[in-house]
């Protein structure tokens, strides 16, 4: 009976709280509120200033028309693709040099360079028994739930935790890049063992490696992979470190700092902002709708075959049945994202290397239809690519890396970005941030409980 009338007081506290918070659509044209802090043809509302990260996909021109341009991604007024082109180039491994970029604006010379991944790698050691009792003990089928919970409980670790002077921001955050990657590797070891019966195995990390040869080395039981497999890794990285400041996460790395609190607080929160589906889980949902393609489409070279799935995807009549093409727009970029771009080239030669050419092709296809077939569609206000999400679970479903881990990846990188602008925030000392919301509810009177109805709500 309990338990009947609990069942019973949710569904009706359920009903009650749905009804008495719905808000008409057509008042937020009325009040020219910026839903989601973007304007109606979907341009960001500014709320700061930054010289860490930049995406542009558009210039105006003299008669005040905006013009798309293919997407342009910077760090610190640095083209992507040339950051890009520098490091691979050389023949190095390029996050660690990414991260000092963005953290500290300039890229290091070779000395520097060697002297921050020695640092890096001095700071990697996980405080003692931490892997056993924040790790082993307390087994998630979610790892951003195990990095989040895990990152707060290092404050318990550091004897400055609360301490937000910028020198010792900047040790916490070191310390945060370099011991991720153990995090979400170990937490996804000990997650194979308790839910998919595996062997618990547990390698420490090599001083000599780079943190994508690293991450390779701790997940894999025998440590093997291709010079090519950390390339790809390592780029992964490099591309989702940061993505100027008015992405979710980051906005809330701003958020949360801007109220004074520690460093574990506000990463743990950018944690969870990651999490969401909507922001860090995209490129999982793209490798769930190729396989439901998969099993679909008989023929994948077959262009017409592909077209109808497409339709039928936009038409909530295919796959989760939410009229989506998963991978394909982006909130900023029209013409082309890119790290899409970039991606993409080195995607093909994975594709080679692991026998998933005709997958690759199909991929190929979708890129070269969707934005076709949702133009037709659909009423846009911009062009329509594909995003870095469309290639990146690809990849990393060929580096047979577990899905699990997909947005752990993107937090391992993402938290280079997250730490510069803390740092920033931090620097200029802002004010707090509250942006405002108004109040749309009708005056109402107090009603005595003795004279209150079971009409009255």
């Amino acid at each position: 009976m309990i338990d009947k009338r609990k069942s019973a007081l949710l569904e009706e506290y359920t009903s009650m709280a749905e009804n008495s918070n719905k808000i008409d659509p057509e008042l937020y044209r009325k009040y020219d509120v910026k839903r989601g802090l973007r304007d109606i043809n979907g341009k960001g509302v500014l709320a700061g200033l930054t010289e860490i990260g930049d995406v542009s996909a558009s210039f105006t021109d003299e008669n005040g028309i905006t013009v798309p341009t293919p997407g342009k991604l910077s760090y610190r007024g640095m083209d992507i693709n040339d950051l890009v082109n520098g490091f691979l180039n050389d023949g190095r491994f390029g996050f660690e040099e990414t991260a000092y970029l963005l953290l500290f604006g300039e890229l290091p010379n070779a000395n520097e360079l060697n002297e921050f991944r020695t640092l890096l790698t001095n700071y990697s050691k996980l405080p003692e028994s931490f892997l056993e009792d924040a790790i082993m003990k307390l087994p998630s089928r979610d790892l951003m739930n195990v990095l989040s919970r895990s990152v707060l409980a290092l404050y318990a670790y550091d004897d400055h935790a609360d301490d937000t002077s910028i020198s010792n921001v900047i040790s916490q955050c070191l310390q945060l890049i370099a011991q991720i990657p153990l995090l979400a590797v170990y937490g996804y070891q000990v997650l194979a063992h308790y839910y998919k019966n595996e062997s618990l195995i547990i390698h420490s990390p090599k001083r000599r490696y780079s943190t994508a040869e690293n991450i390779l080395h701790l997940l894999r039981p025998d440590s093997n992979f291709t010079h090519l497999e950390a390339v790809l890794l390592d780029l992964a990285l490099v591309l989702h470190a940061e993505h100027g400041g008015g992405n979710n996460s980051t906005f809330a790395t701003h958020v949360i700092t801007s109220t004074g609190t520690d460093t574990y607080s506000t990463i743990a929160s950018s944690l969870c902002s990651l999490k969401g589906p909507r922001h860090g889980g995209a490129n999982i949902k793209v490798v769930h709708m190729f396989e439901d393609m998969k099993r679909e489409v008989r023929d994948w070279g077959n262009e017409g075959e592909i077209r109808d799935y497409l339709f039928k995807l936009l038409n909530r009549e295919a796959f989760d049945r939410e009229g989506l093409i998963y991978g394909v727009g982006h909130a900023v970029y029209s013409l082309s994202d890119p790290r899409a771009v970039i991606f993409k080239g080195y995607a093909e030669k994975l594709a080679i290397e692991k026998g998933f050419e005709a997958e690759f092709m199909l991929y190929e296809m979708v890129e070269k239809l969707a934005p076709e077939i949702i133009a037709e569609k659909r009423k846009i206000y911009k062009g329509v690519s594909i995003n870095v999400d469309f290639y990146s679970g690809l990849v990393y479903r060929m580096l047979n890396i577990p899905e699990e881990l997909y947005t752990p990846i993107f937090a391992i990188s993402r938290i280079a970005g997250w730490s510069a602008h803390r740092i920033e925030e931090l620097v200029n000392r802002g004010k707090i941030i509250r942006p405002a919301y108004k109040s749309i509810a009708p005056d109402r009177e107090y009603v005595p409980i003795n004279m209150r109805s079971i009409n009255v709500r």
